[in-house]
């Protein structure tokens, strides 16, 4: 997961997925292409866009653990007087939800058996469509998707691509390259949603969005300067509300975070 940290089984379970006929003869290995792909990503020399595009177009497993489900306690008469016990009602199978560093649960899948054996040997692969594993992850209100954890290259694909996958669309990163390949920019188009969200509330003189420090999308705003603490908290509530409520923002920014400047 993102900084390096160990995925963090959570309770929790989807509705059953289950794959399709088309799965009949395959032998979990991994797509070729996308391998290819998720090397030279590693390496930095593919953008996340690429990897996502070719996740649209390949199956996934998904791991499902073994879990027990508990049944009503029942009042028991004993020696020492009544008691109560959990009754193990039955064995069921469940897709497990991993943890992201920043508390937002991910759905693991995997690109190959041996990847998802590497991560958790117990686990049963059910292969399917990414775009159908996303709009699972999406209906559990899990934020992300990681792809394979345990390695050999872990990538988290965060929730505007989760969305684009679910609706069938072409993904398009708020972060995008520079003309001159140096480090990406925002894209002009979010650009342009954050200034047109900030613009309008009072004190706000200017806002400009640049890739951010703790999260994907910085908004810089420079404001009248005399604001007090009560009257700053107000500023930046009714900007964050605007940014909400942005339809290119939500579906375009996984993260934002505000920065603040006095007007010059």
């Amino acid at each position: 997961m993102t900084d390096g940290a160990e995925p963090r089984a959570l309770p929790g379970h989807l509705r059953s997925i289950q794959p399709t006929s088309q799965f009949a003869g395959d032998d979990g290995s991994v797509d070729a292409e996308l391998a290819a792909l998720l090397e030279a990503y590693a390496a930095g020399r593919a953008p996340l866009g690429a990897v996502v595009h070719r996740l649209a177009q390949t199956r996934v497993l998904v791991p499902v653990l073994a879990e027990l489900d508990v049944a009503d306690t029942v009042t028991v008469d004993g020696p020492d007087g009544p008691s109560e016990l959990h009754v193990d009602k039955e064995a069921s199978a469940g897709v497990v939800a991993v943890e992201a560093p920043d508390g937002r649960r991910a759905l693991p899948v995997f690109t190959s058996v041996d990847a998802m054996r590497a991560w958790r040997e117990s686990a049963r692969p059910v292969p399917v469509e990414v775009p159908r594993a996303a709009l699972s992850a999406v209906s559990e209100d899990w934020s992300l998707i990681v792809v394979d954890p345990a390695g050999p290259v872990t990538v988290n694909v965060p929730r505007p691509a989760v969305w684009a996958l679910a609706q069938g669309k072409e993904w398009r990163p708020a972060l995008v390259p520079s003309a001159e390949g140096g480090a990406p920019g925002v894209d002009p188009e979010v650009a342009a949603a954050v200034a047109d969200a900030a613009a309008p509330v009072q004190h706000v003189v200017r806002a400009h969005a640049e890739p951010g420090r703790r999260a994907e999308v910085a908004v810089v705003l420079a404001l009248d300067p005399g604001l007090d603490r009560a009257g700053l908290e107000r500023v930046l509530g009714q900007v964050n509300a605007r940014l909400a409520a942005s339809g290119v923002v939500s579906e375009r920014v996984d993260s934002l975070e505000l920065r603040v400047g006095a007007a010059r």
